[in-house]
């Protein structure tokens, strides 16, 4: 009687299995057309990403008036400085002052005139600070390694101290490139942090200022505010 009881029920097991089957195919069929109706909607948002991402990247007239602007300012901060200095030091250390006030321009250039001119303050509150760290040590002490490692110490506490830990990398470069370029030339090497200093006030100078002409002439030609 058991094994009756046990036939019967794996019959009535199969039977629902089979009746479970035969409604699953609708099941698919809706599944099946919901995944292809999906399908379409998915492709088009792709598409409409894609546009998205090809009008972000698309040059607008303001990116080009920006370039032109960058490259004028950069010029003319590498003129000023090598024209300037030309008469006072040595052919590398002309090379030297130009670059490094290019620098500083590229520097403070950013997308508005405010974030501009936020970025010189950064840039000349770190130079400063790298300018009286190695102007002090390089004035009774020569260049050696472990020199130029305290300066950057004290540059990071003094940076810290002031609030501006994002500017400690910006004074950490500069007392670097101090340094090393005093260990190049040891003759009057207390002259470098001076020289660096009037070459970053020259590029930061500049730059804001081409900057803000830029923009300001961008922007009344469309009579629109300048940012």
């Amino acid at each position: 009687m058991a094994d009756m009881k046990q036939h019967k029920l794996g019959r009535s097991g199969i039977g629902r299995m089979g009746d479970a089957m035969a409604e699953s195919p609708g099941a698919e069929g809706e599944n099946g057309a919901d995944a292809r109706s999906a399908e379409p909607a998915t492709a088009s948002a792709g598409r409409h990403d894609a546009g998205h991402e090809g009008a972000r990247n698309a040059l607008s007239s303001w990116d080009l008036v920006y370039a032109v602007d960058i490259a004028i300012a950069c010029l003319l901060t590498y003129w000023i400085i090598t024209y300037a200095l030309a008469r006072f030091v040595d052919k590398p250390s002309d090379f030297l002052g130009g670059m490094w006030a290019v620098v500083a321009t590229l520097f403070v250039f950013r997308d508005t005139r405010v974030q501009s001119l936020s970025a010189g303050k950064a840039r000349l509150i770190a130079t400063c600070v790298s300018f009286a760290l190695c102007l002090l040590y390089l004035w009774i002490l020569p260049f050696t390694p472990v020199g130029m490692a305290v300066l950057l110490g004290l540059g990071t506490v003094v940076m810290t101290f002031l609030g501006r830990r994002d500017d400690i990398v910006t004074t950490g470069i500069t007392t670097t490139v101090v340094m090393v370029v005093a260990a190049m030339s040891p003759q009057n090497a207390w002259h470098q942090p001076l020289l660096r200093l009037i070459d970053t006030i020259v590029g930061i100078a500049v730059g804001v200022t081409c900057k803000w002409i830029g923009s300001f002439l961008f922007y009344r030609s469309l009579g629109t505010q300048p940012r």
